[in-house]
């Protein structure tokens, strides 16, 4: 089966964001969109994973994966349900902006299939990254930030943020969170083209002016 590499040569510009539960994405995201559409009316879109589609398939695959209930999802499954869920996505929502030339910013991306499936559940990030190339068709985001927390202080925050969404993920135990962490600083070691690592544990308004001062270095490139 041939994969259609098209979609890197997008005209937009695809920021995403990683981190290990309670760094604060959709907070900072939800900030970051308000200053970019003011900079860029009707130029900017923000989505999540998994689901970030009005259609039916991916919301329902989202609602399978962070389920309250106790649905004994084997690693293997649920890298197949986050890669499926994606392709769906990426099809119905992200390309669509990318072509119309906008900036598009995604709670979450295959970064963190590489890491929670790839090492918390050890089936190894090369396999989920060849479960993963089906999905991307050659799309990969432009700029990803990587907001670093601990487990401890990030666990705290879930408990406290009661408006928050509170998923099956959030109900694993303290050691997979751990693995979690660690994973996120291998990766940038190993891989760190792209990728911006942010301190998530500083004052909220440190955190977002410290992504905004990067975000504009690319986005000179962006305005070419």
């Amino acid at each position: 089966m041939k994969i259609d590499v098209s979609r890197k040569n997008h005209k937009g510009l695809f920021i995403t964001f990683e981190g290990p539960d309670g760094s604060g994405k959709s907070s900072v995201i939800n900030q970051v969109y308000r200053y970019l559409l003011k900079k860029y009316p009707n130029k900017v879109a923000r989505t999540r994973e998994p689901g970030g589609t009005n259609n039916p398939i991916a919301e329902d695959i989202r609602n399978i994966i962070l389920n309250k209930l106790d649905y004994k999802i084997i690693p293997v499954t649920e890298a197949m349900l986050f890669a499926a869920s994606r392709a769906q996505h990426i099809h119905d929502y992200i390309m669509p902006h990318l072509n119309n030339n906008e900036i598009v910013l995604c709670d979450r991306f295959v970064h963190s299939s590489l890491i929670y499936q790839g090492v918390a559940r050890g089936l190894g990030q090369e396999y989920v990254k060849q479960l993963n190339e089906y999905a991307l068709e050659g799309l990969w985001p432009d700029l990803t930030f990587v907001l670093m927390v601990r487990p401890s202080v990030g666990l705290k925050r879930i408990t406290k943020n009661n408006q928050r969404e509170f998923n099956r993920l959030d109900r694993e135990e303290l050691s997979l969170h751990q693995k979690v962490y660690r994973g996120y600083k291998d990766m940038v070691k190993k891989y760190p083209k792209g990728i911006v690592v942010i301190n998530a544990e500083q004052p909220f308004e440190k955190v977002v002016a410290d992504v905004k001062k990067v975000i504009n270095r690319k986005l000179k490139v962006y305005e070419k």
